[in-house]
C-alpha cells in the first residue's frame, strides 16, 4: 500500500489566473502528488470547467499528476469526454487521473441542461463502457439506451495503455459499477467509519466480476484548515456544509493543527483507503497558499513517515 495525498479546489478561491498559477507552482516543486478540481457546470460561486482545467494543468506542469473528482458522465457524450482524456493524457505523457461519476442529483446541471435525472445511473453505465472500450479499441459500434455509436473512434490513444478509471459513489450502484469497470474509487464526504463498508462491498463485489482493483487504489477526500472552529471564517464554512449537505460538518473538515490532519487520515488509512484528496480551506489568494505550504511542509513528511511504518508492518 503506498499513501499519498493529493490537493483539490471546490469553487475557485482565488482573485484570478495568476494566483491561481502560484498556486499550481507551489503544489509542483513542493512534491503534492497530485492536483484535483471539482466538476461544476451551473453554480452562483465561481467554478473553473473540469476538462479545461485538466488540459491547462498538462501544458503548466510536468511532474504532478491531475483529475477530476469527479466528471459527471451523465451530463457529458460519452465520445467527446473519451477524446479530451486521450488527448489531455498524450500532451501531458500519461498523468491524467481521470475519475468519473453519475453526478450529484441536486446539482442544478440537471434543470438547467434540461436533462432527466431518473435513468442517470444507467446513462453513466453506457457512457463508461463506451469510454473505456473508446481508449482501447479501433472501432466501436454500440446500441444501448442512451447513446448508439456507429464506427467511433479516437485517435491518438491515451499514452496510458491502461488509463486509470476512477469511480465515485457509495451506494449499491456505484459500487457494483466500480467493481465491474472501475480501476480505483475515491470517496466523496464519506467519513472513516462509512468508507470502511464501502470498500469491503466492492471487494466482495469484484469477486462475483473476477476483477481486481490495486490495494492503494481506494481514497477518500475531506476539507482542511490550520486553525480553529472559532474563526469567523470556520463558522461560515461550518454553516454552509451542514446546510447544503445535512451533515455534521466535523464528518468532512478537520480544523486543527498538522496532527489533527494526520489523525484523520490515519482513520481512513484503517478503513482502507490510501489515496486522498485535501482540500485546503482559505480567505484569500495569501491565506490558501500559506495553507498549502503548511501541507506540504507539515502533514507530507508526516505521511511520508506513515508509509514507512505500514511497509515495515
Amino acid at each position: 500500500m503506498s499513501i499519498a495525498f493529493g490537493l483539490g479546489l471546490n469553487a475557485f478561491p482565488f482573485s484570478g489566473a495568476r494566483a491561481f498559477w502560484r498556486w499550481v507552482d507551489l503544489c509542483e516543486e513542493g512534491g503534492v502528488d497530485s492536483l484535483w478540481q471539482t466538476d461544476r457546470l451551473v453554480s452562483d460561486e465561481p467554478f473553473l470547467e473540469v476538462m479545461s482545467v485538466m488540459a491547462a494543468l498538462a501544458g503548466r506542469t510536468e511532474r504532478i499528476k491531475f483529475g477530476m473528482n469527479v466528471a459527471s458522465v451523465g451530463l457529458r457524450d460519452p465520445l467527446l469526454l473519451a477524446k479530451q482524456c486521450a488527448t489531455i493524457d498524450v500532451l501531458s505523457e500519461g498523468r491524467l487521473l481521470p475519475a468519473f461519476g453519475i453526478g450529484a442529483i441536486r446539482a442544478a446541471d440537471w434543470a438547467a441542461t434540461g436533462t432527466e435525472t431518473a435513468g442517470r445511473g444507467r446513462r453513466t453505465d453506457e457512457g463508461l463502457d463506451l469510454i473505456a472500450r473508446l481508449w482501447t479499441e479501433d472501432s466501436v459500434d454500440f446500441e444501448g439506451e442512451f447513446y448508439r455509436y456507429r464506427g467511433a473512434r479516437i485517435e491518438p490513444k491515451p499514452v496510458q495503455k491502461e488509463l486509470p478509471l476512477w469511480l465515485g459513489g457509495s451506494s449499491k450502484p456505484a459500487i457494483r459499477r466500480t467493481a465491474r469497470i472501475g480501476t480505483g474509487w475515491i470517496a466523496g464526504l464519506e467519513t472513516p467509519a462509512q468508507v470502511a463498508p464501502a470498500i469491503a462491498g466492492i471487494k466482495d463485489a469484484l469477486k462475483e466480476t473476477g476483477r481486481r482493483i490495486d490495494v492503494d487504489h481506494y481514497g477518500a477526500s475531506f476539507h482542511v484548515r490550520f486553525g480553529s472552529w472559532d474563526e469567523p471564517l470556520m463558522q461560515r464554512m461550518a454553516e454552509t456544509y451542514a446546510v447544503r449537505f445535512q451533515r455534521d460538518p466535523k464528518g468532512g473538515i478537520v480544523a486543527g493543527d498538522a496532527a489533527d490532519i494526520v489523525q484523520r487520515i490515519e482513520a481512513f488509512v484503517a478503513a482502507g483507503a490510501s489515496k486522498f484528496v485535501l482540500w485546503p480551506i482559505g480567505g484569500d489568494d495569501d491565506d490558501i497558499l500559506s495553507q498549502t505550504r503548511r501541507l506540504i511542509d507539515e502533514v507530507q513528511p508526516a505521511v511520508e513517515a506513515l508509509n514507512r511504518r505500514v511497509d515495515a508492518a
